[in-house]
């Protein structure tokens, strides 16, 4: 998605190796994976700087997920809120098992950087995407493995305008052009709808959250 595809930019300005990893867990938007390597094509094509930086991508099978019950992230059903404003599109514990497994990839690899697209401000309430979660996970990570583990949430403290801008100043015109075209945030999975902001059905929140950045960043 667009805070991925944003972070991935960022860590590979920062970091002098940087591999990719996706996750599928049974996800309705699973386009998001079809797309994952048309975007890393278009961006070593168009920042040969960051193309000898750029390593192995990997796919993990994280499906389990989907068989600890269901959720609008992963069954054909209406989206949503609980008496808490929580959306029934919250997966429980997804992204603190992408950490675990991630981690466990990068202490395999030799790696010892893990970066994800977290952010408190636009993040539907979800518990795991907050910092207090991941600080919580990184120190958990480097106890359990025995090896210091940093977790990077570079778009903790920023919305989707500020995504925007981010990835502005990271490559310019043309990496906001690639996050546009080439990247999927749409709940639903629709891809089927181009919009000045990328492709989505324009009513999920995920779409919402990305049109409204995109409108205060062009403002």
């Amino acid at each position: 998605g667009q805070d991925s595809a944003t972070c991935l930019a960022w860590a590979l300005e920062w970091f002098d190796h940087v591999e990719t990893v996706g996750f599928d867990y049974g996800q309705r938007h699973k386009v998001e994976l079809d797309v994952r390597s048309a975007f890393r094509g278009e961006l070593v094509a168009a920042f040969s700087q960051w193309a000898k930086k750029l390593g192995e991508d990997h796919l993990l099978d994280a499906t389990v997920l989907k068989q600890l019950g269901a959720t609008a992230m992963t069954d054909d059903m209406a989206i949503a809120f609980d008496e808490q404003g929580l959306p029934n599109t919250f997966v429980p514990g997804r992204n603190l098992l992408f950490f675990t497994l991630a981690g466990a990839l990068a202490y395999r690899r030799g790696l010892d950087n893990l970066v994800g697209g977290m952010c408190e401000t636009d993040y539907s309430g979800y518990p795991d995407c907050r910092d207090d979660t991941l600080k919580s996970q990184q120190v958990t990570l480097s106890l359990g493995l025995d090896r210091r583990m940093v977790v990077h949430t570079p778009l903790m403290w920023t919305d989707k305008a500020g995504t925007f801008e981010m990835a502005e100043k990271l490559g310019g015109q043309r990496l906001v052009d690639l996050v546009v075209e080439h990247t999927h945030t749409c709940y639903v999975g629709d891809r089927s709808k181009r919009h000045d902001w990328g492709y989505g059905c324009n009513e999920c929140p995920a779409c919402e959250l990305r049109r409204e950045g995109w409108m205060r960043y062009r403002a």
